[in-house]
């Protein structure tokens, strides 16, 4: 008997008796998978006996509020954008990539807004982050290496670029070694559009789960990068680590 085959989303639909947009949305998202495989093209050609598992999205957290600004814990899996749709009237401060979680800021006003921009613009914003990446790092590394970013067909891609590129430092610190991978503290300067991942991997360092600059790993389906704390003027905002970040046994 032949073997058919039907484009991944319209099977998908099938399976889970959802429309084909919605299927189409899911395969975008990065949460539908095959076995230990992640479903990256929803129009691809897939069997028709394949069984997909969908990973649940977390909740959005609110981490504080006052009349000034909004913080919340946003999920791996929602843009900046998808987040910023649930909180109308609040203006976005910065941006997080698609499968990286943690401390996002909103404005509520606008007078605050042009005051933090002004914070972000004279780098005194800190900003630190854990990443889980392929190799051992067991001293400080500073990556002082310009950034930059073009866009195709909307999609963002980022390279050093010595000549082209703004500048970008990031300041990475051992948190633990285990085998040959290591549970790191990134601390940026500046904030180029997949910043940390760009550098991680310009040094030999490929963050686990990053398909476009790092490394994939079978049991992983997400970028191991989480924004875990912020400090803006008098604030201090941190996010706790997703249990993604104990796969491979570390502990915080």
């Amino acid at each position: 008997m032949a073997i058919e085959y039907d484009k991944a989303y319209k099977l998908l639909a099938q399976q889970e008796r959802i429309s084909n947009s919605k299927a189409k949305e899911l395969i975008d998202r990065g949460v539908v998978k095959v076995g230990d495989k992640k479903v990256l093209i929803a129009r691809g050609e897939i069997r028709n006996d394949t069984h997909f598992t969908i990973k649940e999205i977390e909740k959005i957290k609110v981490i504080f509020e006052d009349k000034n600004i909004l913080v919340v814990d946003k999920p791996a899996f929602l843009t900046a954008d998808d987040v910023a749709k649930k909180f109308s009237g609040a203006i976005l401060l910065n941006r997080l990539d698609k499968e990286t979680s943690g401390v996002m800021m909103f404005a509520k006003n606008e007078e605050f807004q042009k005051r933090a921009i002004t914070e972000f613009s004279q780098n005194r914003v800190y900003k630190e982050y854990v990443a889980i990446v392929d190799g051992k790092v067991v001293e400080e590394i500073v990556i002082d290496k310009p950034i930059l970013t073009t866009k195709d067909r909307g999609m963002a891609k980022s390279k050093i670029d010595l000549k082209k590129g703004k500048p970008a430092k990031s300041t990475v610190s051992p948190i633990l070694v285990e085998g040959n991978k290591s549970k790191i503290k990134v601390v940026i300067e500046s904030g180029r559009t997949h910043q940390i991942r760009v550098h991680l991997n310009s040094v030999g360092l490929p963050i686990i789960g990053d398909a476009i600059y790092g490394r994939t790993a079978s049991n992983i389906n997400r970028v191991l990068l989480h924004s875990k704390v912020t400090k803006i003027f008098d604030y201090v905002f941190e996010s706790k680590e997703p249990k993604e970040f104990r796969v491979y046994d570390f502990h915080s």
